[in-house]
């Protein structure tokens, strides 16, 4: 009798096959897969924000070896099956949406409101392109931020949270180096050949992107992890965890430097800069701030190790002279005099070279925008930039007191210093390239946000020790 079942699902999937070919096979493969996948969601919710955090790492890189249907709405599903597991599991109980209840969902929520309400902009021309940016400058931070509040409230998942996104930056930089020293492979080469190469062969040398979108969000998100790792690194007891987050560090500078991004060399800067304010300790302050001083010396008034081409292309960011950077300033001089008269923006979506093929005839997209704040500006206006800006100060400077003033724990302490020091990193190289939007770097800095503002659900308990037995005896008398 087994094989009479067994024969007619083999004759389905072979007529699946035959009907819809290749990708309908590998859907067949993938099925299985699928079903383990999602009743491991909904039985442990949580693998959702880990899952968010992995395909934030790897979804755009798959993209130049194939075509994946629906891959670009990926995060979105799995973020919406997330909340839809939570609810399913509390149902009979309620779902206590306390623990999202925090200014940084309100923040969040706001943010989104104000990108919903820009719909009404008579300067947008493409709803889909407008809806596929509120989708990715807007939705993902409010979603990732009340995902994380419900589901990372314990130290365990915070943890694992931390190992996920070291272990795939370890082997973000490890494809970086395969590219250095073997070189592209084939399907690499056709992404560069289709164009990439005019920004990522400077000189006929590489500008190594890993797995990434391109070699900036690569440089920029390595360099980020590397400011946190680091310091995540000295304020462990445990050896495993100090060791495994010094390795992710160091490799993390690593990748910053092999991506010739030369705006990745301010998150380091700008990120141990605000690390040594938090500690409070004038020693660590002055040696702080003293070895930064001699890296800036180092890169903008020295010519040593002029040889290597990443500290060379470094040592261009130091430099206000720069090409680069003056194209930059004459772009935003000709922005300045188009928004004038439009304080909403010409439109979410709208501006740069990622809707120069929809929208070819527009001003904006014939404009580059390169920073991310610039494209704020130039999509919502200078009310999106300044509004934009208050939330992402106010996130920092409350992250920052909490460190200083009310977190109690030295460990805990240094981790939401570790994350307020490469959230603040990113702030500042954002100016230079558009990393703050995108994955993987927006996912870890919306669970920052979400962390670093709540983050007395990690103090552990303060236990009053128990007054000695003869002591207790003699205060009865």
């Amino acid at each position: 009798m087994f094989y009479i079942p067994f024969f007619i699902v083999c004759l389905v999937a072979a007529m699946i096959i035959v009907k819809g070919g290749l990708v309908a096979g590998m859907g067949l493969i993938v099925l299985p897969f699928l079903f383990f996948y999602l009743n491991l969601l909904f039985r442990k919710p949580v693998v959702g924000i880990f899952t968010v955090a992995i395909l934030g790492y790897l979804i755009l890189g798959v993209l130049r070896y194939a075509e994946v249907p629906m891959i670009g709405t990926s995060i979105d599903s799995i973020l919406v099956l997330t909340l839809l597991a939570l609810f399913f599991q509390n149902f009979h109980k309620g779902m206590d949406w306390s623990p999202a209840k925090k200014d940084v969902t309100l923040l969040a929520a706001i943010w989104l409101g104000y990108g919903v309400l820009s719909a009404a902009n008579p300067e947008i021309r493409n709803y889909s392109v407008w809806l596929s940016s509120l989708r990715t400058v807007s939705a993902y931070m409010l979603f990732v931020i009340v995902v994380t509040l419900l589901l990372i409230n314990t130290n365990k998942r915070f943890y694992t949270f931390l190992y996920i996104w070291g272990i795939f930056s370890i082997l973000a930089t490890l494809k970086g180096m395969y590219q250095v020293f073997f070189g592209v492979d084939a399907w690499e080469k056709a992404w560069l050949d289709s164009g990439a190469y005019t920004t990522h062969l400077i000189f006929g040398k590489l500008r190594v992107f890993s797995f990434m979108s391109d070699a900036g969000q690569f440089g920029a998100n390595q360099a980020y992890t590397g400011v946190v790792f680091l310091i995540l690194s000295v304020g462990q007891k445990d050896t495993f965890k100090r060791i495994f987050f010094l390795i992710v560090g160091l490799l993390g500078i690593y990748g910053m430097f092999i991506s010739g991004t030369r705006g990745a060399i301010s998150v380091p800067l700008a990120g141990f800069v605000l690390y040594f304010i938090l500690k409070k300790n004038k020693a660590v302050m002055i040696s702080g701030f003293i070895f930064l001083a001699v890296v800036f010396v180092f890169f903008k008034y020295t010519t040593i190790g002029q040889d290597n081409q990443q500290i060379r292309r470094m040592r261009t960011a130091f430099d206000p002279n720069d090409a680069s950077l003056q194209t930059r300033l004459a772009n935003q001089r000709t922005l300045s005099v188009y928004l004038s008269t439009r304080p909403f923006g010409g439109g979410l979506g709208h501006a740069g070279k990622k809707v120069k093929k929809i929208l070819p005839n527009t001003v904006l997209a014939n404009i580059a925008t390169d920073s991310w704040y610039v494209m704020i500006w130039a999509e919502q206006g200078v009310v999106g930039l300044v509004l934009h800006l208050i939330i992402l100060f106010y996130i920092i400077i409350k992250a920052s007191y909490l460190i200083m003033y009310r977190i109690r724990d030295p460990i805990l302490k240094n981790n939401m210093s570790a994350l307020a020091a490469g959230m603040l990193g990113i702030m500042v190289a954002s100016y230079g390239n558009a990393v703050l939007g995108q994955v993987p770097t927006s996912i870890m800095i919306y669970v920052s946000m979400a962390l670093m503002l709540d983050p007395m659900r990690f103090e552990p308990d303060v236990k009053i020790p128990e007054l000695p037995a003869v002591l207790t005896e003699a205060g009865g008398k």
